[in-house]
């Protein structure tokens, strides 16, 4: 499970959560990204576009990479609503889910988590 708070005003933080997701994704581990704060508009379609620095994959490659893989992300709907994008059409791997949701996700044997 990847928590991430930061949208494109730090793409190279995104692009490292982006890294750790796509690696458990791609070796077989149910990967959930939990998107808050500004992380919740790389969830809208059209949204994540960027590359982070010389020599780093693109934001749009990471993700292509980790929905492939199976990866999948929880929205904050309170983030959503506060930053009116409540009616902002979400990538297909993505769906407004809170905590209790992330919290059934993870489930009564613990996960893995890196928070951004």
């Amino acid at each position: 499970m990847i928590s991430l708070s930061t949208g494109l005003e730090d793409s190279e933080k995104v692009t490292v959560a982006f890294l750790v997701a796509v690696g458990a994704a791609e070796s077989g581990r149910p990967t959930l990204m939990f998107l808050t704060k500004e992380a919740v508009r790389l969830a809208v379609d059209g949204v994540a576009v960027a590359v982070a620095c010389d020599g780093c994959p693109s934001l749009t490659d990471l993700m292509k990479r980790y929905e492939a893989a199976g990866g999948r992300y929880y929205v904050c709907p309170i983030c959503l609503n506060a930053k009116r994008l409540d009616q902002a059409p979400l990538l297909d791997t993505a769906e407004a889910q809170g905590t209790v949701p992330m919290w059934a996700w993870i489930g009564d044997e613990g996960a893995t988590t890196f928070s951004y």
